[in-house]
């Protein structure tokens, strides 16, 4: 069988069968991989704990028909060592890793900027470097870019009138101006829309010195767009702590 050798972030795991383990990788190289670890259930397991939820690794495995199979394992970064003691950001986290591997619905195909939004985004929750619920709306948003759904803060998403304007529709991909705004749009304060464009354009001073209201509304906003393009929300959404750290409480006036 085919040898190879990649760079890759655990996204999943699941058991299979006494000690194997079936693992979902996002890798640099070859994009998202399901592959068998044997034996890594087992106390004597050598690789077991480099190939949990978060790790990022340098894994070689043999390419087989269905499942490729984990040969060799060197860890590289154990993230969720670091946020496991950190709720709000094992949250994030977690919704991180659920929408990498829903925006990466086919196999083995190539996903290099999926790749690198994760492992940066993960560097920054371990990092706690912004507060963790802006890390993964600006994550979210980033992805959706990739992934082809741009949101439009702007001009408007329907007929490109130059902004700002006041009304955000889900389903038209953003802000919209009066003649374009269907019932169902959201009016959020302009403070939330300047927010959303620097989580989108990663300005994090603006980011880190937004208000506590704004983040929620932008936060609503973010889940709302996400659950429309995926069709159906993100299992580890609902469970994200929005609390915001005190290390990061903006103190201006």
């Amino acid at each position: 069988m085919p040898l190879y050798r990649d760079e890759a972030i655990v996204l999943r795991t699941q058991k299979l069968g006494e000690a194997d383990r079936i693992v979902t990788l996002l890798s640099r190289g070859r994009g998202r991989i399901r592959c068998v670890a044997r034996g890594v259930r087992k106390t004597t397991s050598r690789i077991g704990a480099r190939l949990e939820p978060f790790s990022h690794v340098d894994v070689q495995l043999y390419e087989g028909k269905s499942l490729d199979t984990v040969s060799q394992v060197e860890s590289l970064a154990a993230y969720g060592a670091v946020l496991s003691g950190d709720y709000s950001r094992w949250t994030s986290g977690t919704a991180m890793l659920e929408t990498a591997e829903r925006l990466t619905p086919e196999e083995r195909e190539p996903a290099v900027q999926q790749y690198a939004l994760l492992v940066s985004g993960l560097r920054s929750l371990t990092a706690n470097e912004h507060d963790g619920g802006l890390i993964l709306d600006s994550y979210l948003l980033r992805s959706l870019a990739v992934a082809g759904w741009s949101p439009s803060f702007d001009g408007c998403a329907r007929c490109s009138a130059p902004g700002p304007h006041r009304a955000f529709s889900v389903q038209s991909g953003g802000m919209v101006c009066a003649d374009c705004r269907p019932p169902s749009s959201a009016a959020p304060a302009p403070a939330t829309v300047e927010l959303l464009c620097a989580l989108l354009s990663g300005d994090w001073p603006v980011a880190d010195s937004s208000d506590q209201r704004h983040r929620r509304e932008a936060s609503g906003l973010v889940a709302a767009f996400l659950q429309w393009h995926l069709e159906r929300g993100l299992r580890s959404l609902p469970l994200v702590d929005r609390t915001i750290s005190a290390d990061h409480v903006w103190m201006g006036a």
